[in-house]
């Protein structure tokens, strides 16, 4: 499979995926605090490089995939540097459209747990502000009703790329590696 094509499947991932977080937001009535981000000022974030490829293929097409790097390469925070605090909005992701797989999953999927249930996994924030819904979405997750589960959708992307999907960095240098495997690939095709 081309590069090209690699990330137009991931695209097609994230499209079905908010497709079905979307459905769950909707008969759950689950939703994040506007602005609230809380999630991601955790330092511990990981992804795969390939859950990102099409950020830095979207990088790569503004010509912004160099200076990407280099500010990534000489960050020296463990927080997202995708995140923005000042942007004003439902989210703080600068690169919302672009963002990483589990950026999308948490707060709207599920988990199988050892007895091959569902269960939610969401923020402290709705679990404690939405307790009603919450409650009532558990309730329903327990007696069936679908919801994205997460290991469905990395295995989604395993099929696209095991190579790329394999592996879990800390969030940033998962973002660098993916935009030096679009340089790489690019530099041998000018």
């Amino acid at each position: 499979m081309k590069l090209e094509e690699k990330v137009k499947a991931v695209e097609s991932v994230f499209e079905k995926l908010d497709h079905d977080i979307a459905s769950f937001q909707a008969w759950s009535d689950l939703h994040c605090a506007w602005g609230c981000g809380k999630c991601c000022y955790k330092a511990d974030i990981e992804a795969t490089i390939l859950e990102f490829l099409p950020f830095a293929h979207y990088l790569y097409q503004q010509g912004l995939a160099d200076t990407w790097f280099e500010k990534l390469r000489t960050g020296d925070t463990s927080l997202c540097l995708i995140l923005n605090p000042a942007q004003n909005g439902a989210g703080l992701c600068s690169e919302y459209k672009h963002r990483g797989l589990i950026c999308r999953l948490f707060g709207y999927s599920a988990r199988t747990n050892k007895y091959g249930r569902s269960e939610l996994v969401t923020c402290q924030i709705i679990k404690t502000e939405q307790v009603e819904n919450y409650q009532r979405a558990a309730h329903r997750i327990e007696q069936g009703e679908r919801l994205p589960i997460m290991s469905n959708y990395y295995m989604q992307l395993h099929a696209i790329d095991f190579e790329l999907a394999r592996d879990f960095f800390p969030i940033n240098e998962a973002i660098k590696r993916a935009i030096e495997v679009i340089l790489h690939y690019y530099a041998y095709r000018s």
